[in-house]
């Protein structure tokens, strides 16, 4: 158990690091990679945990740069990637599958069997930090 005095004083990576060994399971593993993928795609992303909470005291895993990217979410059956602006990027690959009625956020879940294709997630996070960059460059 993390006790909440512990994980203050610790980074955001150290953070997600344990959120994934605490999962355990092929969630933590999916998360991992997910991760992965992120950072290949943008080695300049920046990793935070928001929405800390007793509850949830290692928070939710958010990658941003010049504004928020996306969030990694697990839950029992899924690991969800949200993105912050995704209903304004192109997703030839339709690899968003959840929140599509929403105005600004789209998301992509991803279940246990599931082979997200890595490079249509690179291209994603590569126009979503484009489109972050045109928003703070107006």
């Amino acid at each position: 158990m993390i006790n909440s005095h512990d994980s203050e004083s610790r980074s955001a990576s150290d953070l997600i690091d344990a959120r994934i060994e605490e999962l355990d399971d092929w969630r933590g593993e999916m998360l991992s990679r997910l991760r992965s993928v992120i950072k290949e795609a943008d080695p300049d992303i920046v990793e935070e945990v928001k929405w800390r909470k007793a509850s949830n005291p290692l928070g939710v895993p958010v990658w941003s740069h010049d504004g928020i990217i996306c969030t990694g979410e697990t839950y029992k059956d899924k690991v969800k990637l949200t993105f912050a602006k995704g209903a304004s990027l192109t997703d030839p690959k339709r690899l968003f599958n959840s929140s599509l009625e929403g105005k600004v956020r789209r998301a992509m879940d991803v279940h246990e069997d599931d082979h997200p294709d890595e490079e249509a997630l690179k291209a994603l996070i590569r126009q979503a930090v484009a489109l972050n960059e045109a928003t703070t460059r107006a």
